[in-house]
Order: structure tokens, then sequence, then C-alpha cells
């Protein structure tokens, strides 16, 4: 929204007061729209409606919906009219507002307009809900959107996590008889402090650590178990990227299971994400101890594995039975992290009971964003404390 130079002060304030206030309810303003600004108001009138607008019950308790209707041409313009005007992240808001609370999902199901909307982690969420319900005429067209917004993520995501991850497996490879280009100094004099020479100020490195050389062999295992409920969407679409990112690494062998009441090990797939994403099904139940029991069964070298539960922990299993798998997991020896979520909103709606029985077990839930996954993982690797991020 541009400022005009030849405006007062005061005229300003009443243009964005109008814009604002949207619609009807804005006319006490005495402010006339006109141009790029009147198409802006009616964009948003279309979606929102204005405050005196009048109102239609869509079922959610009194949210208004107003005059965008749920034709496709209409729609499809609509979708034109945002993109002209507003950025791009805005463009993702309005339009998941406008899926929402105007009911335009089944829309999606047509090809054209899929190729009129801005594509985001959120689309994609609702795409792989109308996977099982989407004509083969559409397909196509869909793969190609969530192709796009996957291979955008992984340019995003890729490099920061294979850096940080090759460096933390170096590290976790300990040798004690390194070369002094690998010596690693901070924990060698923390392992020699008992020969501290106060006299003359230094500490006697009777045992050196170092960081093991690379290797090609594979050091760690990695298993993600993700609940495809529906609420957990962006967390499985951001799963699949970093379980593809994973698997392209050949120091870490990836398992990548998804769960409702059934569980479906989509490991085979892992070369091509968007494949992993039309291989879930989000929506219903959830058995988390069917999920993990079948995790704990592919386990070989427990030392050395990470697995990684992101669900919101609304258990509809056996409970007793998913905590005493979890247990018996870190007993072994495999490094066990519980993500709420995986995405840029934080912890959903979850389950604060078994949440706080996870804790106490040595495994505290928490939500997780994709910038903040490579240091989780890099901190299971190397068996220390996980970056838990500060409740907001």
């Amino acid at each position: 929204m541009t400022t005009d130079p030849t405006r007062t002060a005061a005229d300003e304030r009443l243009r964005r007061w109008r814009m604002v206030l949207g619609g009807e309810s804005a006319d006490g303003t005495g402010c006339m729209l006109a141009g790029q600004d009147a198409a802006m108001d009616g964009a948003l009138t279309a979606l929102y409606g204005g405050k005196d607008s009048a109102t239609r019950q869509n079922g959610r308790g009194g949210d208004r919906s107003a005059g965008l209707g749920a034709s496709a041409p209409s729609v499809a313009r609509w979708l034109g009219d945002i993109r002209t005007y507003f950025p791009s992240s805005v463009v993702q808001v309005m339009q998941r507002d406008a899926i929402e609370r105007l009911g335009l999902s089944a829309l999606l199901l047509e090809p054209e307009m899929l190729e009129a909307v801005e594509a985001d982690v959120h689309l994609v969420g609702t795409l792989l809900s109308l996977n099982k319900a989407m004509p083969e005429t559409t397909k196509e067209t869909a793969r190609a959107v969530v192709r796009k917004v996957v291979e955008d993520l992984e340019k995003r995501l890729a490099t920061r996590t294979r850096a940080t991850l090759t460096g933390a497996l170096d590290r976790s490879a300990r040798i004690h008889r390194p070369r002094h280009r690998d010596i690693d100094w901070d924990r060698t004099i923390r392992a020699n402090l008992k020969n501290y020479l106060p006299e003359h100020g230094t500490v006697v490195p009777e045992r050196l650590i170092g960081y093991g050389r690379a290797s090609q062999s594979v050091k760690k295992e990695v298993v993600l178990c993700i609940d495809q409920s529906g609420s957990m969407a962006a967390s499985v679409v951001y799963a699949s990227v970093f379980g593809a990112v994973l698997a392209s690494m050949r120091s870490i062998r990836t398992r990548l299971v998804v769960f409702d009441t059934a569980v479906v090990d989509l490991t085979d797939q892992l070369d091509d994400p968007v494949d992993v994403l039309f291989g879930t099904q989000l929506g219903g139940g959830t058995d988390i101890n069917r999920a993990l029991a079948y995790c704990q069964s592919q386990i070989t070298r427990p030392a050395d594995t990470v697995v990684v539960l992101i669900s919101d922990l609304y258990e509809g299993g056996i409970r007793d039975e998913m905590l005493k798998r979890v247990a018996a997991m870190k007993a072994s020896g495999v490094q066990f992290v519980t993500l709420l979520a995986l995405s840029d909103e934080g912890a959903p709606a979850y389950d604060r009971e078994h949440a706080a029985a996870l804790a106490a077990l040595g495994a505290p839930a928490f939500a997780c964003t994709p910038d903040l996954f490579p240091e989780v993982m890099a901190a299971a690797v190397e068996k220390r404390p996980l970056p838990i991020p500060e409740a907001g």
C-alpha cells in the first residue's frame, strides 16, 4: 500500500482507516478510494467482508463470508487480483483464509485453479488431504505444485542440514591418539583438569581427545516417525523434505515411517520427497504405540540410533505400552527426540499429560522450527542436551 506524496497527513490517516475498516463501514470516514486502493479494498472485502456488510453463517459461529462466492471464474479472478496487489506472504495468508472461511477446498481439484494459487507449505497440506478425492486430470498439476514447494524447501534447508550433521558426526567419532590438527582442545583440557599445575599455570594433557576422521561408513541411523493426523500437515511436509536430505548423506541410514491407526514405511521412496508426501494420507486416528513398536523392531544398533517422533501425542492406542517402549529404547541407548510440531507456527494443541510423561522419561516434547531442526539432530547425534526453545 503506497502513499501519495501529495496527500496531507490527515488525508493519509483517513485513507488508512478507510482501508482498515473496509466496505460500507468506512463511509463515515468521508474518504473515497480509487484506482489500486479501490481494487485492494474490493479483494479484501470479497474475503473478509466489511464491518457492516451482510453476513452469512458458515457453521463456525459468526464468521463472515462475503462476495467471493464459490465459482471457479470468480475465485480465479480474485486469486489474480491478490497476487497483483499484495506481497507473496500476504497472498498465502489470504488463500489459507479463503479455503478455511469459504470452503473452497473443492475448487483446488480443478487444474486451472491450482495453476493460479501461490503455493506454500499449507497449500501442500491441503492438497495432500484432498489426494484421495483428486481426479486424474488434476493429479499431475497437483504434483507440480507440490514439487515446486518441496524444491524451494530443499534449497533453503539442505546445505545447512548436511553441514551441521556432518560436523556433529565427525565430532561424535572421537579418537584418543589424534594428529595435532585433529585434537579437540576443549574436550582434551576438560578431560585433563586433574593434571593442572598451578605453579606453571598449565594443564598436562596426559590423554588427548580428537575428532574422528571422516569415513564413508554408516555412523548413525535415524528413524523419523511421523504422525499423519490432519493437524500435523505442515510437519509432514517438512519431515519428508528433511528425510530426503538425511537419506542423501552416506554416513546416515534414514528410515521414514508415517502412521495414523496403521503404520506405513516409506523409506524406499525417500529419494523423492514428493512421492513420500503423496504416499501419506492426512487425517484419521492415531496409534503411537503401534508406530513405535514397528520402529523399535527395525533398530539393530541402538547406541547409534536416533528416533524422532513427530506427533501432537493424542494417543489412540495403549498409553502405558507407548511409554514403556520409549523407556526401553532409551535404556538400550537410543537417542529419543519428541517433536510436537516441525513447522514455523510453533506447538499446536497437544496432549500435555503425555508430554509430561515423556519428559519424565528424559524425552522432553517441544515444537521445533525447520531452521532449528539441524541443531536438534546434531545434539542428538552427539548425545548432548537438546537445544529446546523457551516457551513463548
